[in-house]
Parts: structure tokens; sequence; C-alpha cells
């Protein structure tokens, strides 16, 4: 397996969290110890640990951002219309590092890794970078 893997996540909406916890798990079968990480290339798309057992969390979660960061500011100067979204991404972060220990991701129990949407529907890419300790 390459040095970094990557995955295509095709969103369907403007705002959207995409689970990708199994995509990342399966890459990382044949680590005993060590780590991943997984990195999202976008400049409007970043990714985040969150809780994955109720989808509510996710609804709130963007809900909350769209409150905190509008879509239209009369001071937002980009052109392309998504200064909202670079805001969202700076605030959600690039990448996540996750353990793995004993063959498993060492993620709570509720715990899951997604790729947040801010300027979709795209089709965007996720790297994952595999360590073994």
């Amino acid at each position: 397996m390459p040095a970094v893997t990557t995955i295509s996540v095709r969103t369907q909406r403007r705002s959207q969290m995409v689970e990708i916890t199994d995509e990342v798990a399966r890459l990382c079968d044949d680590i005993e110890s060590g780590y991943v990480i997984v990195y999202v290339p976008h400049t409007t798309a970043g990714v985040t640990i969150q809780e994955n057992a109720d989808p509510d969390v996710q609804h709130d979660l963007l809900r909350k951002l769209d409150e905190l960061v509008p879509k239209k500011e009369s001071y937002y100067r980009h052109s392309e219309g998504n200064s909202d979204s670079h805001l969202k991404t700076a605030m959600v972060g690039n990448s996540v590092t996750v353990l793995i220990e004993a063959g498993r991701m060492l993620l709570g129990q509720w715990q899951g890794i997604y790729l947040c949407e801010f300027d979709g529907p795209r089709t965007r890419e996720v790297m994952v970078k595999r360590v073994k300790a």
C-alpha cells in the first residue's frame, strides 16, 4: 500500500458532514501499532472527529457554524462568494490524527471521522497517511 492513499468523497449539499471512519479503518487493517493522519487538501472543506451515534450532532454543529459564520457579510471581499466556507474550514481544521493499537483505531465509543463540506456539492479528496510504530 502506498505511503499516502487518497479517498474520493462526493458531497451532496453545500454544508454537510460525511462519515469516513470505515474507509480509513480499512486502510489501517494491517497496522498493529502506530497512527493514521487524515488530511483534507482543500480550503473550503475540513475534517474532524465527532459523535457518530446521533445524526442530530452533525446537524447541530453545521447549524451553529452557519450562525457563527454567515454566508454573506458586508466586509467579505473574496470574489468567489465563499468566504464563509474558508472561515469554517479554518475553525474546524484540515487534519486529524488517530492512534492505532492492537490493530484498531483508538476512537471513543461514539466517535467517527468526518469530512466537513462547506462549499459543495463537490468531489473532495481525503489523504490518509498510515504510520507503523
